[in-house]
């Protein structure tokens, strides 16, 4: 029989609608995978909104993590691209079966770039770690930017808004995606990289975790970066020259092109309305800041 566990909520609140499948079957795949691996469950259960981690222990002493999730378009490159990077940036695949998306990694320090008092320094040390991703060229593999962005602006057409200002920007930022598609480039993109997925480590200061694997332009990498940590923009009393000042120092440090780097951010702000059917009010912010 498998073990008891107790889900957490917020991957009940995640997974019950898409993977309701996945969520019956997590205690026998913790079973499963603790048994295939020879791992000993050293503590308590972590999550975040789509993966349970568990921290194990190998046969061999190796402390690790075992992250079980949903084999999805997300997910299903995520050891791939880890091991495409250099260890030097990425933390380590040390098991994966490719079947289930299951990974055990490399245990890093619970502690963030979030955790780093100033919000500029956390932010030179993300993007010289960007600048290293960004030029490496993507498995074939894995999916591409040219797809995604082709089903933003199919989507964006259907979006309808309320605020005729609002769904001018979707208009436009639309017609521009569709311009960039012919050239949406073939680098490996994380697609998630912001400062609560680079902890820090042993064998290195900080590491990237957690890649949401896209073949495509670097530029679309920036947003994420804009909206988080954003009651440090807010602090500094000048909340649309910080979002600009974080921006060019992005731009300076990676050697992202910068009408490139502000157009593909607008199609990143449509791809997120086209997910909430609505402008959140940073997005707004961010928008009117660069002048998107």
């Amino acid at each position: 029989m498998p073990r008891v566990i107790v889900i957490p909520p917020q991957l009940i609140e995640s997974h019950q609608d898409e993977s309701p499948e996945w969520l019956a079957a997590l205690p026998a795949q913790l079973d499963e995978y603790v048994a295939r691996w020879e791992l000993t469950q050293t503590g308590g259960f972590l999550n975040g909104a789509a993966s349970l981690i568990v921290p194990v222990v190998r046969r061999d002493g190796t402390e690790a993590m075992l992250k079980l999730q949903p084999r999805n378009d997300e997910s299903e490159a995520e050891a791939l691209a880890l091991r495409t990077w250099s260890p030097d940036d990425v933390v380590e695949v040390l098991e994966d079966d490719p079947a289930t998306a299951t990974l055990l990694l490399e245990r890093l320090q619970d502690r963030t770039l979030n955790a780093v008092p100033d919000h500029v320094e956390a932010t030179r040390i993300l993007a010289e770690l960007m600048a290293r991703l960004i030029v490496v060229p993507a498995p074939p593999e894995v999916r591409t930017l040219a797809d995604i962005a082709a089903e933003m602006v199919e989507d964006a057409a259907d979006l309808k808004l309320d605020d005729p200002a609002e769904q001018q920007l979707v208009n436009r930022y639309a017609a521009q995606v569709r311009e960039l598609i012919p050239e949406s480039g073939d680098r490996l993109l994380h697609w998630d990289l912001h400062y609560g997925n680079v902890l820090a480590a042993d064998r290195q200061p900080w590491l990237v975790i957690d890649p949401k694997p896209l073949a495509g332009d670097p530029a679309f990498e920036l947003f994420q970066v804009l909206h988080n940590r954003w009651d440090d923009l807010v602090a500094t009393g000048d909340l649309h020259q910080a979002i600009r000042d974080r921006f060019d120092l992005m731009l300076d440090i990676t050697g992202i092109d910068r009408p490139r780097a502000l157009a593909w951010t607008a199609g990143r702000v449509l791809q997120n309305v086209i997910w909430e059917e609505e402008f959140a009010p940073e997005q707004l912010v961010i928008a009117s800041a660069l002048q998107l």
